[in-house]
């Protein structure tokens, strides 16, 4: 089996370097799709093994469906510039290139880094995630907010080691992609017709407490687990006061 592993960029510099090399000695190929970034990035990744090509940002499902289109091998592993292999991981996929294995797409669990600390517990542990697929079978799919991965009934196998995941250096990074997500779910929920009250966002409140921080063991992440519950929670109330300002213009 050859996998060809796909990432796209926009200004990565602060993490480019680090996903490129957990890949060196995993897969056959590296394909890099950047949208005209105007940092380091392109410099970075150059120093290394890849077919790098620039292309004008035309949203996450076709940017990354133009990517897979360009590598040289239909087994892909979609991987974020913010992400990087465990050596569990590596030893893994490795162990896949030498099996027979067909139709069948892989996932594994991923890692989130938070300011700095790992966090195993809550809604962001495993967070499980189809990562290696066969191009010609499945493709990512355009959504309001995120990408999804269209794979039909393919078989999913999971893999052992972590994807590790480095989202927010910051908490206020993570307060300003709160504050751009409830933005975008906001609009999505007003053109589709729905309408939210504030008791349907206490209630998402309450479960989310019940079920992420308690039972999920957030609260084991200590101060940084509740730091991530209290921005979600906050995020939740800001998608549904942004949906009842549209419906009241």
């Amino acid at each position: 089996m050859y996998i060809s592993a796909v990432i796209i960029t926009k200004n990565e510099e602060r993490n480019i370097e680090r996903c490129i090399k957990s890949l060196l000695d995993v897969v056959d190929e590296i394909v890099v799709v950047d949208s005209f970034s105007t940092d380091n990035t392109k410099n970075i990744c150059l120093q290394y093994d890849v077919k790098f090509e620039c292309k004008e940002w035309a949203g996450y499902a076709e940017q990354k469906n133009y990517a897979n289109s360009i590598a040289s091998n239909d087994m892909i592993l979609s991987i974020d510039a913010d992400e990087e292999l465990s050596e569990e991981l590596k030893e893994s996929i490795l162990e896949i290139k030498s099996s027979n294995i067909d139709n069948v797409v892989f996932k594994f669990k991923r890692l989130n880094n938070y300011c700095g600390k790992w966090i195993k517990h809550g809604a962001w542990y495993p967070d499980t995630k189809i990562r290696i697929f066969n191009r010609k079978t499945t493709y990512w799919k355009d959504t309001k907010v995120h990408e999804i991965l269209n794979y039909g009934n393919t078989k999913v196998i999971m893999l052992k080691g972590d994807l590790l995941h480095y989202p927010f250096l910051t908490i206020e990074e993570h307060i300003a992609t709160a504050n751009k997500y409830s933005t975008l779910r906001a609009q999505y929920n007003f053109e589709c017709g729905k309408r939210k009250t504030y008791c349907s966002f206490l209630l998402s409140a309450i479960s989310k407490f019940i079920m992420d921080f308690i039972l999920k063991g957030g609260f084991l992440d200590g101060y940084y687990g509740f730091t991530i519950y209290k921005i979600t929670v906050w995020e939740k109330y800001l998608q549904y006061a942004k949906l009842k300002e549209l419906n009241h213009m």
